[in-house]
């Protein structure tokens, strides 16, 4: 695979946005290590979640923009969301593809038991986190007794047809690493997963998708206060892999905040860096029409996204 060390990342441009990822919210029943949000289940207040109306305002932009065909719901945990539902529910309406990342543990909060049938009626595509299949790293990544209850929520969803042969039900799961590495190759490791959680738990599911994680907020704070950081950011630099530039997901994406403001990306978001428009003026939804070969905001995070196979919320962008 090509290494290219570079100090500063290149400039890049937006293509057809077709994909609106929108952070519901930070409020999430975990804390974990990685999380670049900072999510926890302190993030309660308004002004860490998306109100009922820009769950309105999403709807009527994927009405009005059909090209946009994909929705990508986060967090946090979305789902913990009052108006999750009525957006998931709404989106599917307006026949399209809802894709939700799913933190497994939050089917065992008050009133979320149903989730599993409720996923299934919608026709939803679950992205559930499980950064390994031994107790052990999953725990020290997310809390103690976050793999046991993962692994029941894994059993639930198996047992509606997700991840299933033949159901049409998509459940895949998301590997981030444990410390300051990058992941291991994705294709290499999705037979390992397949096999222990089959031979263990008896557990089924599509896809194992490898994600870098982000020198941003709490994983940066860790990284700093282990003396990583430096070395971390090193790292993505020397495994900076001029192939995944085509595929970054910030080029056919635009990422929505729970406050309403766009961004190129969840990072961007994450590090306040909105998405401007040919005058610097800040961007809107309604401004899609505006986007099309817009300069993408790109820091140092981006190496990231860009260092060995590449990183993004779909997994590894080249074999």
């Amino acid at each position: 695979m090509p290494e290219t060390q570079i100090a500063v990342f290149p400039p890049i441009r937006k293509t057809q946005v077709t994909v609106l990822q929108f952070n519901i919210g930070r409020l999430c029943n975990q804390a974990c290590q990685h999380c670049h949000v900072d999510s926890s289940p302190k993030k309660s207040g308004s002004g860490d979640n998306a109100p009922a109306e820009l769950i309105d305002e999403v709807l009527g932009f994927l009405k009005a923009n059909p090209a946009v065909n994909t929705l990508d719901i986060t967090g946090g945990a979305p789902e913990l969301n009052a108006n999750f539902r009525r957006l998931v529910v709404g989106a599917r309406a307006l026949h399209r593809k809802v894709l939700v990342r799913h933190n497994l543990t939050v089917q065992f909060e008050e009133g979320m038991a149903d989730l599993p049938e409720f996923f299934k009626q919608n026709q939803v595509e679950l992205f559930c986190s499980l950064p390994c299949y031994s107790a052990e790293n999953v725990d020290q990544q997310r809390g103690r007794g976050v793999f046991e209850r993962s692994i029941q929520g894994l059993k639930d969803l198996n047992a509606v047809g997700f991840g299933e042969p033949g159901s049409g039900l998509d459940l895949h799961l998301v590997y981030n690493p444990v410390g300051a590495n990058l992941p291991p190759a994705q294709e290499d490791l999705e037979p390992a997963y397949h096999a222990e959680l089959k031979q263990q738990f008896g557990i089924v599911f599509n896809n194992l998708l490898t994600i870098t994680n982000q020198p941003i907020h709490r994983f940066k704070g860790w990284l700093e206060r282990t003396g990583n950081y430096d070395s971390y950011m090193d790292l993505l630099r020397e495994s900076y892999n001029p192939s995944t530039l085509a595929a970054v997901m910030c080029r056919n994406a635009l990422s929505l905040r729970w406050d309403g403001r766009l961004f190129d990306c969840d990072f961007n978001l994450v590090k306040g860096l909105a998405m401007v428009g040919p005058e610097g003026q800040a961007l809107g939804l309604s401004d899609l029409d505006k986007m099309h070969g817009l300069a993408i905001q790109v820091d140092d995070h981006c190496f990231a996204c860009t260092a060995g196979a590449g990183s993004s919320c779909g997994g590894a962008l080249v074999v």
